[in-house]
C-alpha cells in the first residue's frame, strides 16, 4: 500500500478471512488510543486493533483513496465536522499542542484527500492520524487548502474554503494567511520527494509560489 502501510490478510481456521492495516511510525501508541477516542466521538476513522513498538494494526476499511479523485465540498464538510466535535472531559493531553488559545480544536495534522478513503462520493474515514494535534483549526484549513489547489485546482480550492468558512462561520479567519504561508513552507519543500515526473513538480511548485503571494499580499 501507499503511504508506508501494508495491508494484512488473516484467514481463520473457520475458513474466514480479516483484513488489517499495519503502519509504522513513532506515535504508534498515541495514535490507536486516538483512533478509539474519535470512533467514540463519531468521527469517521479506522477501527484500532493494537500497538506494540513503533507499529500500529487497524482494521482494514474498502474504500477508494481520494489523492485525486473525491469532490471539495465534502472534503470541507469532513473537515468541519472534525473540528466541531465535542471534546469536553475527554483527555487530549498525550497530544502535542500547537496552541494555548480557548478555542484549539482537534488537529487531524495532515488534512488532504489522500488522506481520505471514499465510497459512493462520500467520505468513509479520515485516515493517518500520526501528526495528530490540538490548536488552531486553521491550520487544518490551511494546509487543505494547498493540497485541495494541488488535486483540484483554484476554482475547487475556493469551493473547499467557501463550504469550510459557511459551516464554521464562529471562527476568526484573520489568520489564515499565516497558516496558509506555515502550509507552502511544510508541503512544497517534500514535493520533489513524491516521485512525480518533471512537468507535475514544477506545476506544483508554480502553484505552490502562487499560493504563498496571495497569502502575503496585502
Amino acid at each position: 500500500m501507499s503511504g508506508g502501510a501494508t495491508a494484512l490478510e488473516l484467514r481463520r481456521r473457520d475458513g474466514q478471512t480479516a483484513k488489517f492495516v499495519v503502519r509504522r511510525h513513532r506515535g504508534a501508541a498515541a495514535e490507536l488510543r486516538l483512533l478509539g477516542l474519535l470512533r467514540e466521538a463519531g468521527v469517521p476513522a479506522p477501527e484500532p486493533c493494537l500497538a506494540g513498538g513503533d507499529y500500529v494494526v487497524t482494521a482494514f476499511i474498502e474504500g477508494e483513496a481520494g489523492a485525486h479523485k473525491g469532490d471539495p465540498v465534502e472534503l470541507a464538510t469532513t473537515l468541519a465536522e472534525l473540528h466541531r466535535a465535542d471534546w469536553t472531559g475527554v483527555d487530549l493531553s498525550f497530544l502535542p499542542r500547537m496552541s494555548n488559545q480557548n478555542d484549539a480544536v482537534l488537529l487531524h495534522g495532515d488534512f488532504w484527500p489522500g488522506n481520505t478513503l471514499w465510497r459512493q462520493g462520500k467520505v468513509v474515514a479520515l485516515i493517518d492520524w500520526e501528526d495528530a494535534a490540538v490548536g488552531d483549526p486553521l491550520a487544518d484549513l490551511g494546509n487543505g487548502r494547498l493540497e485541495v489547489l494541488f488535486a483540484f485546482g483554484e476554482d475547487g480550492m475556493n469551493e473547499f474554503t467557501d463550504v469550510y468558512r459557511t459551516a464554521m462561520p464562529e471562527l476568526d479567519y484573520a489568520d489564515l494567511p499565516r497558516w496558509d504561508l506555515f502550509a507552502v513552507r511544510r508541503l512544497v519543500p517534500e514535493i520533489p520527494k513524491w516521485g512525480l515526473d518533471p512537468t507535475k513538480d514544477e506545476e506544483l511548485r508554480r502553484m505552490g509560489e502562487w499560493f504563498a503571494a496571495r497569502a502575503t499580499s496585502p
